[in-house]
């Protein structure tokens, strides 16, 4: 009952910005830790940031500095920033987020980044 749509990707030039967006609907007691994860073509999935409950954040090192993670609770919705993207941010990027006390994960939204 309870899906995530992300929005936000698209194709932008090397030094550029983007904004992600994952929203949640369905069936939601608990909305609970959430993060972005991607995954680039060859490369295995990785965390890029990590927002919790209590509000502590954790950013990959790579991406430090120049992503934040926020959320909005009452419109079930969280964010990424990302800014100066590099190509090497170019990989598909996927919401997880802890709700009822159990994970899900949003169907992806292609980041390109060009040189």
């Amino acid at each position: 009952q309870v899906q995530l749509v992300e929005s936000g990707g698209g194709l932008v030039q090397a030094g550029g910005s983007l904004r992600l967006s994952c929203v949640a609907s369905g069936s939601i007691s608990v909305l609970d830790s959430m993060a972005w994860y991607r995954q680039a073509p060859g490369k295995e999935r990785e965390l890029v940031a990590r927002v919790t409950n209590r509000g502590g954040t954790n950013y990959a090192d790579t991406v430090k500095e120049r992503f934040t993670i926020s959320r909005d609770n009452a419109k079930n919705t969280v964010y990424l920033q990302m800014n100066d993207l590099k190509p090497e941010d170019a990989a598909v990027y996927y919401c997880y987020w802890i709700i009822n006390y159990r994970p899900y994960w949003g169907q992806g939204t292609q980041v390109t980044v060009s040189s």
